[in-house]
């Protein structure tokens, strides 16, 4: 009996947790961060006050929460998706469509205003997760170059061209509200990149080694 309880006890709190991560998210994305409350959260999620301040001391510490929570299960998902294809550009184009359409529905505020409201440790424990993302990137664009289907190249200068598309082109889809015309640009935006990396095709539209 006292195992069951302790189950129980453990799938409630992580059911409240949901609740409050669930409830900054939406506040997020319709209200934005400036003069957001623990009081508002507590409010969106339907719970009382103190019961937030038993998860997340404070906002920042919700904030941190909260974004290591989202890029946690975008990493998850990202390495779920690729770990179903063999070919380098392949998996090149799952990473790009997926992080061009999580950064366009993001509710985190861009990295320079997540600074400006984070601790120093706190903002590094950020630039872990994003590290992790970016390895994922390097990881595909050196086999890429190992198995020829892109000529070598510096792998970081390479890596920093393939983000700063992503970051031009997430910005635009936030701005699109057709979906048919995001999903148009997100793909244009896949193919821009493998081509800007140096992939070829044949008429099928399959990489090819150069």
């Amino acid at each position: 009996m006292p195992r069951i309880q302790a189950e129980s006890n453990a799938a409630q709190r992580a059911l409240t947790q949901r609740r409050i991560l669930d409830a900054f998210g939406e506040l997020l994305f319709t209200r934005g961060l400036p003069g957001l409350t623990m009081t508002d959260v507590a409010r969106q999620a339907g719970i009382g006050r103190t019961a937030v301040y038993n998860y997340y001391a404070d906002l920042e510490e919700l904030l941190i929460g909260y974004a290591l929570d989202e890029t946690g299960r975008f990493l998850t998902e990202l390495k779920d998706g690729l770990a179903a294809l063999d070919n380098p550009v392949d998996r090149l184009a799952v990473y790009v469509r997926a992080q061009v359409e999580d950064l366009s529905r993001r509710h985190l505020p861009p990295g320079p205003a997540m600074r400006a409201v984070l601790s120093p440790s706190s903002f590094a424990k950020l630039g872990d997760h994003v590290g992790e993302l970016n390895a994922v990137l390097r990881g595909i664009l050196r086999a890429c170059m190992d198995q020829g289907y892109i000529p070598r190249a510096d792998l970081e200068e390479l890596a920093q061209l393939v983000l700063g598309s992503l970051a031009a082109s997430a910005d635009r889809g936030r701005k699109e509200p057709d979906p048919a015309a995001s999903q148009e640009h997100t793909e244009a935006t896949v193919r821009f990149i493998q081509r800007g990396v140096g992939a070829r095709f044949d008429e099928s539209g399959r990489p090819v080694r150069g």
